[in-house]
């Protein structure tokens, strides 16, 4: 990953915004990879972690923003990420922001790094999205081959438990692209 992860985290958060367009009220009880959710309350952690990052970028306290959002129409979850979307794009704007401190539930990092586990987060959770919809539309390879050196580094193997929120590793398939690699790297079954 770059020393500005913020063009990645751009480029990330237009595929959620496109795969997610294609997501209808029908489709948001279907199961996804990740266990714990659904469609819809995947949904809901993504638009609450996205609001929780444009906190942390306007200097408040993230770790107050819920993990999840409520009261959403099935019809709105679009106009409810892109809300927090342009929010969060505004908060790390500024090119200072990345050599700052924050506070981000993986501990206190420079900005730079908020901003790289975020990248990660929204990807691994398109993944998700993609799998639970029956995959509508191709996802950018470049952008999980950029990640995954991230999520090794930050993710251990032997960092997984309580206080870390992902499954053991699990072995890809061979014939697994880097999507694929990502997800089982980060817990999931592929």
């Amino acid at each position: 990953m770059t020393n500005d992860p913020r063009p990645l985290y751009a480029r990330t958060a237009a595929q959620f915004t496109g795969l997610l367009r294609t997501v209808t009220p029908e489709q948001l009880d279907r199961s996804t990879p990740c266990t714990d959710y659904d469609v819809r309350r995947l949904l809901s952690h993504v638009v609450g972690v996205t609001r929780r990052f444009a906190v942390i970028g306007q200097g408040g306290d993230g770790m107050a923003v819920p993990t999840h959002t409520d009261g959403v129409a099935d019809d709105g979850w679009s106009a409810a990420f892109e809300h927090a979307l342009r929010q969060a794009t505004a908060a790390w704007a500024d090119d200072t922001k990345l050599a700052g401190e924050y506070t981000v539930p993986w501990g206190r990092v420079p900005g730079a790094a908020a901003v790289g586990g975020y990248v990660m987060e929204t990807l691994t959770h398109t993944w998700d999205l993609s799998r639970a919809l029956g995959h509508p539309m191709p996802l950018d390879e470049d952008l999980a081959l950029a990640v995954l050196p991230l999520a090794r580094q930050a993710l251990p193997a032997d960092r997984r438990g309580e206080e870390v929120p992902f499954a053991a590793v699990h072995e890809a398939p061979a014939d697994a692209d880097a999507y694929g690699r990502l997800a089982a790297w980060l817990g999931r079954e592929v």
